[in-house]
């Protein structure tokens, strides 16, 4: 099963790709590490994000499906 990446969790990765540019284009190594952690932690954002996203899609397509009696 592969996961759809949620549209939030585009918006992170899109974060994540502008700071790795940013960080390319610097010369100081403290402001580099800093931007490439802030990158990674995007990255993570991107994932839990599209988790999250496609559980609720998952409980509403059921509530949907499964009507309360």
């Amino acid at each position: 099963m592969t996961l759809q990446i949620s549209q939030r969790g585009k918006q992170y990765l899109q974060t994540a790709r502008t700071l790795l540019r940013t960080a390319q284009t610097m010369t100081d190594e403290m402001v580099v590490s800093q931007l490439k952690a802030l990158a990674d932690d995007y990255e993570r954002r991107a994932e839990k994000a599209s988790l999250a996203d496609a559980a609720k899609a998952l409980a509403r397509s059921a509530a949907v499906v499964e009507p309360e009696w």
